[in-house]
């Protein structure tokens, strides 16, 4: 009997991507819809009721897809890991064949590639794990389509409430208030993913501020042309 102590766990993905893409699109939409009615010269009440049935309809939208499309990855890593599992089971032969060109491929030479293939083979988990990557370019660790829809909502909601803030306090000059923090934020999200990349933290931040800040003046326009 294998000893499975050793075998990859499968605890679920991390969720910075999902972070990173609510938050983001939070920011843009809710500002878009903030700068257009603003540029129509529209009431703080209307500003405020769009704003927050974007940020609850579109968030809720989005975590929606998430769920979905992270749903059908998972159910395809199933199939394929039923698929990969019966030939682990059935043609042994075929499988360490596959392992070795696997193996041979990542560079291993002819002597250090055979002693892998067989260890590997031994352990049908790692076997698996090593065919889902080398045939198929998977991870074995399977992702949570609810946390992921989660973190998207989440983050979706938090980054998109801050341009409806200074409406909601009735704060002075409230679209140039918003305006700012928007700003603000795209920068801080911009800054904030720099942590997983190798770009710095500036030029990251600058990156999301500039792409949240086209979107925000291609609404703005837009909504000047409907100015009462």
């Amino acid at each position: 009997m294998s000893d499975t102590s050793q075998a990859p766990k499968r605890n679920g993905h991390g969720h910075l991507r999902d972070i990173i893409y609510g938050a983001i699109d939070g920011s843009v939409t809710t500002f878009a819809i903030v700068a257009g009615v603003a540029g129509a010269g529209l009431s703080p009440l209307v500003i405020i009721a769009l704003g927050f049935a974007n940020v609850i309809a579109d968030g809720f939208s989005m975590a929606a897809g998430n769920y979905t499309g992270t749903k059908a990855e998972l159910d395809d890593l199933n199939r394929l890991r039923r698929i990969e599992t019966r030939r682990i089971a059935e043609d042994p032969g075929g499988i360490r064949s596959e392992l070795c060109e696997i193996l041979a491929a990542k560079g291993l030479g002819d002597g250090t590639l055979e002693r892998a293939a067989d260890e590997i083979a031994a352990e049908p988990e790692r076997a698996l794990a090593m065919i889902l990557d080398g045939r198929y370019g998977l991870s074995s660790i399977d992702p949570h389509p609810m946390r992921a829809a989660l973190a998207t909502f989440g983050a979706f909601l938090v980054a998109g409430m801050v341009p409806l803030l200074p409406f909601l306090l009735s704060l002075p000059h409230a679209f140039a208030t918003a305006t700012g923090l928007t700003l603000a934020s795209f920068f801080a999200i911009g800054a904030y993913k720099s942590r997983w990349s190798l770009a710095p933290w500036w030029r990251s931040g600058l990156e999301t501020l500039g792409i949240g800040g086209v979107a925000a003046a291609i609404a703005y326009v837009v909504g000047s042309f409907f100015a009462i």
